[in-house]
């Protein structure tokens, strides 16, 4: 009987592309499997074909032998063909072992034991702490070992036992016609071993809850975001299984000073309209409370900065520290009496476009803007 076209066989053309035919393939797959279709012999046959046609097909070289010689390209020892299941069964299916099956990654998991879950702790701190660094301690309930079990889940006294249906093995095989499955054992769950006398203190989980008390590290230099992994302080495996992980992740409070960029620090000073028009100093507070002068010099416009070196933050783990900027707004004054008001207005009338090169500049080029517009309305 003349073999069907490998094309016809997937049900696509001959224009497809890689992509095509894989989606092609895994969709007849799903569908003619024999597990899904038990005792229906044709689905076994139409199952061989599609794999056959997809193992030629898949393969660059002798996609194009196909194209050329047909079914006559593999036959008499031609390129080895397509027939059965060879190395590339394997390969061909194990992207669709998930889809059939939900089998991925289920695996026998060595005598009942399992890793703990990693636990998660937010800690807030003040930027005063992250500057300087701070031994903390945290309260955190946990999963610990079952000491009266030792972890094993089993009674004192007592052992857990190999599980009867899988041997140990957490795993089963189920053959169905010529294809051999792998499931997870529905006795044990995978963890090869059964409790039957489990203890009483944990239930036979190997664990019980408990609060600790942690001492934590937190180095200088820490921003927003941190991670601390403290190794082995999660939560206890079950049955003597390995403990998992505690991560502390930090958070820096808001402060009433300092914005934070980095490792450099920004703080934002208002000025009187006098010490930024005459000139002056002031004082700032610095995050290792500290005091930093400022020399404002005559004239200074709202908005400059003024850099102090080495007053910012330190590098996490570097001896390297940041910057402090110092942004000095002018502040306009308010609530004027009426001397004030005049001795102002006295000012204004002596001003002249040097005391304010700015916002002369700026008018003049307004005039020059709307002169010619003027001049022709």
């Amino acid at each position: 009987m003349s073999k069907r076209c490998y094309y016809e066989t997937l049900e696509v053309e001959r224009t497809v592309d890689e992509s095509g035919l894989k989606s092609a393939f895994r969709k007849l797959a799903m569908k003619w499997h024999p597990d899904k279709n038990p005792g229906d012999k044709n689905s076994e046959i139409r199952f061989k074909e599609i794999n056959e046609a997809y193992e030629v097909l898949k393969d660059g070289q002798k996609r194009a032998a196909y194209d050329r010689f047909g079914h006559a390209a593999f036959e008499q020892g031609g390129m080895g063909g397509g027939q059965g299941f060879g190395a590339g069964f394997a390969s061909s299916f194990s992207d669709i072992f998930e889809d059939l099956f939900g089998m991925a990654g289920q695996r026998g998991r060595g005598g009942g034991r399992e890793r703990g879950a990693d636990l998660r702790y937010n800690m807030e701190i003040t930027l005063e702490e992250a500057f300087e660094g701070k031994a903390a301690e945290i309260h955190i309930p946990v999963s610990v070992t079952c000491e009266g079990c030792s972890g094993t889940g089993a009674k004192a006294g007592t052992k857990p036992k190999a599980c009867a249906t899988c041997g140990g093995a957490g795993r089963v095989r189920h053959a169905q016609g010529f294809f051999t499955l792998e499931r997870t054992c529905h006795a044990c769950h995978g963890r090869g071993q059964v409790i039957e006398d489990p203890c009483a203190a944990c239930a036979g989980s190997g664990r019980v809850s408990r609060d600790r008390t942690l001492s934590v590290n937190i180095p200088p230099g820490v921003e927003d975001g941190t991670r601390i992994r403290l190794a082995g302080e999660g939560e206890a495996g079950l049955r003597g299984g390995p403990a998992g992980d505690l991560y502390i992740f930090l958070s820096l409070a808001a402060h009433d000073l300092f914005q934070r960029d980095g490792a450099d620090l920004y703080c934002r000073v208002p000025i009187s309209m006098i010490t930024a028009a005459l000139g002056g100093e002031f004082e700032v507070p610095t995050i290792e409370a500290g005091r930093s002068k400022v020399k404002v010099p005559a004239g200074t416009q709202s908005g400059r900065r003024f850099r102090i070196a080495g007053k910012g933050m330190p590098v996490l783990r570097s001896r390297q520290t940041g910057d402090m900027y110092v942004q000095v707004v002018v502040e306009t004054p308010q609530n004027l009496t009426k001397k004030q008001r005049e001795l102002l207005a006295e000012f204004d009338k002596l001003s002249s476009g040097e005391t304010q090169p700015e916002s002369s500049g700026f008018f003049a080029k307004v005039k020059d803007f709307f002169g010619p517009r003027a001049a022709a309305s």
